[in-house]
């Protein structure tokens, strides 16, 4: 069993880490505070291939493994958790399903510019009435002729207003259940696709997220992706893949948040001697270290197996998506604890983590949705 990264690996690594430092580090609390998106980013992303990392070299992408992909996202969300699930998204659940699932003509057309950072995609499932239960969704496509109607509305979804593609699900089967949903590749600037205002939420305030409504959108045929009744199949398949990702930014914003607790215990002191000579501090330093650990060790373990083919991973993505969103939770609550006051503060990094940490156990399904996913699993096996 290997636990060393390959030289390729640790490269980029470093290389993310550096334009993370260089280029994203001096504007997030001024991107956080104003709430604006990362544009002023994106040509750096793009020149890196970061925006087409899961996109084969033959449309535009750079074609990385999973366990590259899953130590860039770590990276940018060690410094920026906005970027992270910016990048995370338009690669993940976007260019991966569409690469994947998509026709050769859909993959001609749709992933070169995604790839090149010339446009950005998002992922339509979750509706106003339906989120955890997606088979619950409404949106409906009806077939006319060489074109799909599709009526309906999506919520929460990334990239809203700065995205051109979203892979979108609606049923074109009524009362087929799961099995009657589709899914379809949409283009911003189709007849009756409208985006909804941009949600004002906790954290992430340098990423857009909102809804969207269709409204008579006539979608072309040829932009089904897969066949009808594969919507819930291609949903699903590309979850089991975008959770690493996710498990990825919650190591990195764990990571983050963890590194400026260290700094502060060494910097301040009480009692006469730094924070850090505190047995109480040391003890909470070594739980979030030994916890960080163990969540990349999960997050490499899933990227692994998919890079590998091997079984059985949902269940090792779930695992991962839910060790690291509940362990970056509660990093960022110790490092605001051991700030103290300050901690509360939006002059230091730990208040944006701890705001940015909390939807990663809510997002591309709730910790409880992957307790669900890991017991089935156990329970099947």
């Amino acid at each position: 069993m290997d636990f060393e990264l390959n030289d390729d690996q640790r490269m980029i690594r470093q290389m993310v880490r550096d334009f993370a430092e260089e280029k994203i580090r001096p504007g997030v609390l001024e991107r956080d505070e104003a709430e604006r998106f990362i544009d002023d980013l994106l040509p750096g992303l793009a020149e890196l291939g970061l925006l087409g990392m899961v996109t084969p070299e033959a449309y535009g992408g750079t074609g990385l493994d999973t366990v590259s992909y899953a130590l860039a996202i770590e990276e940018l969300a060690r410094v920026c958790p906005s970027t992270a699930v910016t990048v995370s998204v338009t690669n993940s659940v976007c260019q991966e399903p569409i690469a994947r699932f998509g026709t050769p003509e859909q993959k001609k057309r749709f992933l070169p510019p995604l790839a090149k950072g010339e446009q950005l995609g998002g992922f339509g499932l979750t509706e106003p009435g339906s989120g955890t239960d997606a088979a619950a969704l409404q949106s409906r496509a009806v077939k006319d002729g060489d074109s799909y109607v599709l009526n309906g509305s999506k919520a929460w979804i990334t990239n809203v207003h700065v995205g051109k593609v979203f892979v979108v699900m609606a049923i074109t089967t009524p009362g087929a259940g799961a099995k009657g949903i589709s899914a379809f590749i949409l283009t911003s600037d189709l007849p009756g696709f409208h985006f909804l205002p941009h949600e004002k939420k906790m954290g992430l305030k340098a990423s857009i997220t909102g809804g969207i409504a269709f409204e008579d959108c006539r979608v072309p045929a040829g932009n089904l992706l897969g066949s009808e009744g594969d919507g819930m199949k291609i949903a699903l398949a590309t979850l089991e893949v975008s959770r690493i990702g996710i498990a990825a930014q919650a190591v990195g914003i764990a990571q983050g948040a963890f590194e400026e607790a260290v700094r502060y215990a060494r910097e301040r002191h009480t009692f006469n001697k730094p924070l850090s000579d505190h047995q109480a501090i040391q003890f909470m330093l070594a739980d979030a270290a030994s916890e960080i650990a163990a969540a990349r060790l999960l997050t490499h373990r899933a990227a692994s197996m998919r890079d590998a083919g091997a079984p059985g991973l949902s269940k090792a993505s779930s695992m991962a998506k839910l060790f690291a969103s509940e362990t970056a939770k509660a990093v960022c609550d110790s490092a605001v604890q051991i700030h103290g006051a300050y901690g509360y503060s939006r002059e230091y990094a730990v208040e944006r983590f701890y705001r940015d940490v909390r939807v990663t156990t809510i997002y591309e399904g709730t910790s409880e949705v992957q307790r669900m996913v890991i017991a089935r699993s156990l329970l099947k096996d």
